[in-house]
């Protein structure tokens, strides 16, 4: 089943101190001000700050779920096509973003309520 734009957002805000405000025409989630993802106006993908490198192996391994456009070559940034992504996939990687981003007591606390 196809992700939705209410997806992304529900997942991502559901993180502690998650926000979202916009930039540059997008929808930016943020923790603590900083953009772990974002979401055109059109809202059919989303861009996921990843670690170094995994971006380009995720667009290489399956290029019609994920890619890295020209304007994100020099970014950690992928691509995600929300009609081809799985939920379960969608949200670890808005998780490993938000973890990217976030300070670390708030990872701590995450993980500590985690489990």
């Amino acid at each position: 089943m196809p992700t939705t734009p209410a997806d992304v957002r529900a997942i991502a805000l559901a993180l502690p101190e998650a926000t979202e405000r916009p930039a540059w025409d997008m929808a930016c989630l943020r923790v603590k001000d900083k953009i772990f993802a974002s979401m055109p106006p059109e809202e059919t993908w989303v861009a996921i700050r990843l670690a170094e490198g995994e971006n380009r192996s995720l667009a290489a391994e399956r290029p019609g779920v994920f890619s890295v456009p020209h304007h994100y070559r020099n970014s950690t940034m992928v691509v995600v096509d929300l009609a081809a992504v799985e939920r379960a996939e969608l949200a670890e990687l808005l998780t490993e973003a938000w973890r990217l981003r976030a300070p670390a007591r708030l990872r701590a606390a995450f993980d500590a309520a985690d489990g």
